[in-house]
């Protein structure tokens, strides 16, 4: 049955309460949900439910695509001066000789490490140490455009930005130019956290705040360059600090239009100052993707990020409005391997990545970090698929 006889199957049950048929309405019919109505989805709605109004957004806007890139990551230093409540990754300097930092050369050698690769993307992310400075990130962005220029550099997130450009007496206008010129291409989506200031005060008060966090996407969209976003729940928040945070991202995409993808993050209690939560079940992670495709109703794109919540979750919430599972990554990330998430040694290859999104009926697409599409994997035969393995030798029956 297709995404829009499934909704309409809904919309003519007579179980269905009319708080929760109106929304359903206001979805076939491409309307915008209140802040009030995305709370109520939370506290009411069963998972089936937001399962069919999710996918069937989902379908309208890209169909049975579902996306990856072959991309790596670089993480200067697991170090910070910010000491965040939820983060497993990070160590203060005092706690120096369980980290690393690395130099400029160390950063290149990753990069050269992937020539002749056909990697598109370089994610580039970690914690916030004085040496990791505007003049040292600018050389290191140049340097790598001038040995790769079709790279595309994605590359440290606001938290990273408020820092250095406030080191430096730049104003967010003058340090964002400034990195554009140097080589970055886009925006990954982390920092975010949660917006609303009652929480991002308990769990991460001194790092930059959500206003802050939206202004630098904002001036970043402004100069005519794209962006993720994130959200991490799934700790002390509500749903209504949820729906805060998903607000003020639409807003914001109503603005500038700059926004590519939306990524939900899960929290993760191993190792941190919050392990004494417990972790939400894979059922709230799917009501969670669903709400937020149903919401962000002006973003393209909802991502599942296979390494954090497993390849079998992200799989799931294919059917639950994700259209992309980020990409290869090759073992290139440490951030949610050290909060205890299933994936320990993050890594997929292209027919891994290609025969999960294949095995639930969805079209595999390679695409760019800007959703240009790369080659089409629907039909692709792999060489591993093709191969002769010799002969089984089956057991004679008399």
């Amino acid at each position: 049955m297709s995404s829009t006889a499934t909704l309409e199957t809904l919309l003519r049950d007579p179980s269905l309460n009319k708080p929760l048929r109106d929304i359903a309405e206001k979805v076939a019919q491409q309307q915008r949900i209140t802040p009030e109505e995305g709370v109520m989805l939370f506290e009411d709605a069963e998972l089936a439910y937001l399962g069919i109004l999710a996918n069937y957004i989902r379908e309208q806007k890209q169909g049975d695509n579902t996306y990856f890139n072959r991309n790596f990551h670089i993480e200067p230093t697991n170090l910070c001066v910010y000491t965040c409540k939820f983060c497993s990754y990070s160590r203060l300097i005092k706690q120096r000789h369980e980290g690393w930092e690395y130099t400029m050369e160390d950063m290149l050698d990753i990069v050269y490490k992937y020539d002749g690769e056909p990697v598109t993307e370089v994610h580039i992310v970690g914690g916030v140490l004085p040496q990791y400075d505007v003049p040292f990130y600018v050389e290191l962005f140049k340097k790598i455009k001038a040995h790769r220029p079709e790279l595309h550099i994605k590359a440290l997130t606001p938290v990273e930005y408020h820092y250095i450009f406030k080191k430096a007496k730049l104003s967010y206008e003058e340090g964002m130019k400034i990195i554009a010129e140097s080589g970055v291409d886009s925006l990954p989506g982390g920092g975010a956290e949660i917006f609303h200031p009652e929480i991002r005060e308990k769990i991460a008060g001194d790092k930059c705040t959500g206003e802050q966090w939206l202004r630098l996407h904002e001036i970043w969209h402004q100069l005519g360059r794209r962006s993720n976003a994130t959200m991490l729940y799934g700790h002390i928040e509500n749903y209504s600090h949820r729906i805060h945070h998903l607000e003020e991202l639409r807003k914001l995409q109503d603005k500038t239009g700059g926004f590519q993808t939306f990524i939900p993050l899960k929290f993760r209690n191993k190792d941190n100052e919050m392990s004494h939560l417990e972790e939400v079940s894979t059922i709230e992670d799917l009501r969670n993707y669903a709400i937020s495709r149903i919401y962000l109703d002006n973003f393209g794109h909802i991502k599942a990020y296979w390494p954090m919540i497993s390849r079998s979750v992200a799989q799931m919430a294919l059917s639950f409005g994700v259209d992309d599972i980020d990409g290869t990554i090759d073992d290139t990330t440490k951030i949610y391997s050290m909060a205890g998430s299933e994936e320990q040694n993050p890594a997929m290859s292209t027919r891994d990545l290609v025969n999960l999104i294949r095995s639930v009926g969805r079209r595999p697409l390679e695409r760019d970090t800007l959703y240009n599409v790369i080659q089409d994997y629907t039909d692709f035969a792999f060489a591993e698929d093709t191969q002769f393995r010799g002969y089984l030798d089956l057991p004679v029956v008399n």
